[in-house]
């Protein structure tokens, strides 16, 4: 499976099923350029157990205002619809898939 992009209109869809982990991200974070390749690693790790997505905040900022989102990056990780964890910064490939449990 490949990083899915997310927008407003796939956004709630998306996370509404399954386990999701959210990038919010934007194009002009070098941090969030570090991140990239890390996920990147993660959905070729989990080979399509969970889905992993980008949302530009720039492009939506209401959504990662409802999400609480100030600092980027932050990962957002969803099962079935409901937020399990969240964390700010970059993170490794296997603190993310630790966190996803």
């Amino acid at each position: 499976m490949a990083v899915m992009h997310l927008t407003k209109d796939n956004f709630d869809s998306v996370t509404s099923s399954g386990l999701v982990l959210v990038d919010f991200w934007a194009t002009w974070c070098g941090p969030c350029r570090m991140q990239a390749p890390i996920l990147e690693e993660l959905d070729n790790e989990l080979g399509g157990k969970a889905k992993i997505c980008k949302l530009d905040v720039d492009d939506y900022p209401d959504i990662a205002k409802r999400f609480g989102v100030f600092s980027i990056p932050t990962m957002i990780i969803f099962r079935d619809g409901k937020q399990i964890d969240k964390c700010v910064g970059v993170h490794t490939a296997q603190q993310l898939m630790e966190k996803m449990g």
